[in-house]
């Protein structure tokens, strides 16, 4: 694999742009499997230079903390969302016609 030179993206919109384009050039059918994959290539190489650039940025302490806040609201909305989803999918379903009863786990086994 030949090294891809990216050199020409130097902001995140930039680089997101090109990504973009790289995207809807793979989706063309009439697009042959060699430049699918050196699009893959440079795809890969813009993604490394986009995670170097954020890790690079300098944020100010207010923008620290919220993004130190952001992904714990996330995690507890998910949390809630998910326990109550469960529960009420499983109250909700119903047996298949066609399904046997399951044992119960105080009968004794039939031999």
């Amino acid at each position: 694999m030949a090294r891809v030179d990216v050199s020409r993206y130097q902001t995140f919109p930039e680089i997101t742009d090109r990504l973009d384009d790289i995207v809807a050039q793979v989706r063309d059918k009439d697009i042959s499997l060699e430049r699918s994959l050196d699009l893959f290539d440079e795809a890969i190489a813009l993604g490394s230079k986009a995670v170097s650039l954020v890790d690079a940025t300098d944020f100010s302490p207010e923008e620290e903390a919220r993004l130190a806040d952001e992904p714990a609201a996330d995690g507890e909305k998910d949390e809630k969302a998910g326990a109550g989803a469960g529960a009420d999918a499983a109250a909700d379903a119903e047996p298949a016609a066609d399904a046997e009863p399951a044992p119960d786990a105080d009968a004794p086994a039939e031999a």
